[in-house]
Order: C-alpha cells, then structure tokens, then sequence
C-alpha cells in the first residue's frame, strides 16, 4: 500500500464536523412530527412526512424555514431513527373459551385462507372482535368490532356493549355507514357471534360474499389480527371496560382514532414473500396511509376519490392527535372509577397542545390507556379488636418501650378478664413494631420544636 501510494503523506483523519447535513434545528422539527405522528417508527415516519409537513404549515402548527424543511424531507429513515433513538429511550416508556358454533352455519360460510385473496379490490374486509375484560374474563364487558381492508389497511372500530349477534349486525350497520366504499366481502374467524344465521342472513340480504378462517389458524386472518395490536391494543390499552359509559367514551375514541389511522398513520403491506428451505423472505410495499392507498388502486370509483380527498383536505392532524389524547383520558378515568377525574375531559387549546409536543418526550409515556393503574393501598377489611384500649396500650409502651407485645397483652388481660385472648398477641406485637418505628424516627432524626427522648426510651433502642 506504501508503494501504491507513491511516497505521499500521511493523511491525519479527524472529524470532520461539516460533513454533518442535520443540525439542531432539523433534530427539533423531526421530534415535533414524529411527536404529531404518535411516535411512529423511521421508516413510516419517513412516508408521512411530506404529508405531514404540508398538513401541519396548512392549518398553521408549524412554520419551517427553506434549508430546514428541505434537509427534513431528505433524511433517511435509517437517519430519523438514529436521531430519535435517545428520544425513544427516555420516552419509551389465559386460554381462551372457545364454544362450538352451529356445524350448520359453518358448512354453509366458505373457507377463505391468508392466500386466497389475489389482489381484491377495496371493500373485503376481515373482521375481528377485541375483548376488554382486562385481568379476568368474567362477567359482561365491552368489546371492539375491528373492520380491516384488505387491499387498502383501511381500519374502523365499534364498541359493543355485549357480545350479542343482534348488536353485532347493528354495530356492522354503522361501520358500513363510515366506510369509504361499498362492503363487498366479510371475512370471520370461526366465533359464535359471527358463526350463527342472523349475521350469515344479514351478509346475504345485503349482498356480502360472507368467508371464514380455518378453525385454529389465525395466519389466515393475519390483516385484522395486525390492526387488534397495532390500533386497538397500542389507543386503548388492556383495561377492563363495562357499562354504558364506557362504551360511549370508547365510541368517541374512535370517532377520532379513524380519521388519525386512515390519514396519517402510514403502514407496510406484504407485497410477497420466498421460502429458501427454512428461512422465508418477505418483500413489502413503501410504507403508505389506508388513504394513500384508496388513492392510489386503480378500482376506486371516482366519486370515492373526490370524497376521500376533499376530507383529507379537511383535516388538522395535531386537532385530532389532541383530541384523541382528551378522550383517552377520560376512557382511563371510567375504566379506573376515580372520581379525582372528570369522566369528560375537553381537549387543551391547540397551540397549548403544539408547545407540548417540543418537549413530550421527556415525560416518557405520554398516552393515558397505556400507563399503569395507580395501586390502591388495601385497607383493614375487618373491624380493629383494639381500638377500646389502643390509647391505653400507647401510653403503657411511652412510660416504658422496653415492654414486649407479650406483656402488653398479659396486663389487658389482667385489667380485662376474657376480653382480650391470646390469639391478637400478633396484632399487638405488630402495633408496637409501628409505635417503635415511630420513635426510632424521631430519636434519629427528630422533629422541629419537639422534646427530646427521656434515658427510658432511648434504652429501648440502645445496642445490647
């Protein structure tokens, strides 16, 4: 290499800190969209942000300079998550019962597998319900009717009160309702309250090719089965919601989950995968909306696409981002029952909101539904044998607290013939273990204004 080099000088490498493309100032808009963006990763993040961008200097949330919008747009996303990767790190934060449907119902649904699909076009859908029964499965709780497109990711949620076919069918009525395009195709895994003859007749009455999944293989159903974690579970969160008022603040939730998902929510789509012997490789599509995509497929009618567009057009990502956190909070406050905090929380002033997101992370997790549920100190749950003679014990052990809990005991029963049995010596020795405490504190490090301890108590806790 020496001789190649031809005698020419050594060459010191040092860093060369103009080579750096991204300064402070990119860094602190790229945390403000990847906060408006609920903390996508870099590769989503990097598809939204065009849309973002544009979105965000339309409704006035955010003004950048040339250089900056231009050096943000232009970064990688094996960048932006470079750049975000201390941000994430301080923000970062049973079996179930199966019953056997009707045998006749289910030869009567069509099986449909994960590759029977080939490319449909908008409007088959696979559906999933979602339980909120928290840590146990007893009882009546809410749950969430999950509609996922096949060809485009579009996602829409329905609270049900309970797990009822009628409800179901009426719930599905309204999601039809929100849809972009028509219902075409209704995918279900193999669950009595979609394998039953209301909701196979409700399909055929409205002309829905009605399909299932293979018993057991939840591969087959893997698009809805992606959106129950990725939406549901990451929004909602694991807490147990039941009654009325749960299930209308969930509704509210998701009036504006589905506008924030479909519009500024891009996610991958498998485009195809090889198996190499063991190992299978996966393709995927660039990362895009459920809008996008609607867009983009060529067999969307054209009334859809005015309509699609004009809405985007409408819509304020940081409103809805805020909004969705108001709901969160007041979804947390019924499913907790705290009556610390209001069951309806209106959503913070949008430029109180916008400030926030500069420094949102340092606060680490920032969605209600997805921080843990304060723990409650669990009370006396039976009354206090006690508390007649708690005063007297109190002042036996400060006139001398070298007194054990047997002679404590020993004297009420003197005092107190069959009125104080052996059994509560663990519940006085466990009075005295506070009491002792108590002075310890106060002999270490005492009180502003109180006495001193007199020799008699400081001997309580003198070393032997």
């Amino acid at each position: 290499m020496r001789v190649l080099r031809g005698g020419q000088a050594k060459r010191c490498s040092a860093p060369r800190p103009e080579r750096r493309l991204y300064d402070e100032a990119v860094r602190e808009a790229l945390i403000v969209l990847w906060e408006a963006s609920d903390r996508v990763c870099g590769k989503r993040l990097k598809a939204l942000a065009p849309i973002l961008v544009e979105a965000m200097e339309r409704h006035g949330h955010l003004q950048l300079a040339p250089e900056v919008r231009t050096r943000l747009l232009a970064m990688s996303a094996a960048t932006m998550d470079r750049a975000l990767r201390a941000v994430r790190a301080q923000a970062g934060g049973g079996t179930r019962r199966r019953t056997a449907p009707s045998s006749a119902v289910r030869r009567s649904v069509p099986v449909r597998t994960f590759a029977d699909w080939h490319d449909p076009p908008p409007g088959f859908v696979e559906a999933d319900l979602v339980a909120h029964s928290g840590p146990s499965a007893s009882g009546s709780f809410v749950q969430t009717l999950v509609l996922t497109d096949i060809a485009t990711g579009w996602t829409e949620c329905g609270p049900l009160l309970v797990r009822e076919q009628g409800l179901l069918s009426a719930v599905l009525t309204e999601l039809r309702k929100l849809l972009p395009f028509d219902l075409l195709g209704f995918d279900t895994d193999n669950d009595s309250v979609f394998m039953n003859e209301t909701v196979r007749d409700y399909c055929q009455a409205a002309g829905i090719a009605f399909t299932r999944c293979r018993p057991y293989r939840k591969n087959d159903q893997a698009f809805v089965e992606q959106k129950n974690g990725a939406v549901v579970r990451r929004i909602v969160g694991y807490r147990r919601l039941e009654g009325w008022a749960a299930a209308a603040a969930l509704a509210r939730l998701y009036a504006t989950v589905r506008l924030f998902v479909n519009f500024f929510q891009p996610s991958f789509k498998l485009a195809g995968k090889e198996r190499e012997g063991a190992r299978v490789r996966k393709r995927y599509h660039p990362p895009a909306t459920p809008c996008e995509r609607l867009l983009a497929h060529p067999r969307t009618p054209e009334a859809v696409r005015g309509r699609v567009e004009a809405l985007r057009a409408s819509l304020d990502p940081v409103r809805l981002l805020s909004e969705m956190r108001a709901a969160q909070q007041a979804l947390v406050a019924i499913a907790d029952q705290d009556p610390d905090r209001p069951a309806v929380v209106d959503a913070p002033s949008i430029e109180a909101f916008l400030a926030g997101l500069r420094t949102a992370w340092r606060e680490g997790e920032v969605r209600p539904t997805a921080q843990p549920k304060p723990k409650q100190k669990r009370g006396r749950r039976r009354p206090d044998p006690l508390v007649a003679v708690t005063a007297q014990l109190r002042a036996w052990f400060d006139a001398d607290p070298s007194r054990t809990g047997r002679e404590l005991l020993e004297r009420l029963q003197v005092e107190y013939p069959d009125g104080y049995p052996d059994r509560l010596l663990r519940t006085v020795q466990r009075r005295l273990k506070v009491w002792r405490g108590e002075m310890a504190r106060a002999l270490v490090f005492g009180s502003p204004g109180s006495p001193p301890l007199d020799p008699v108590q400081a001997t309580a806790f003198a070393p032997a």
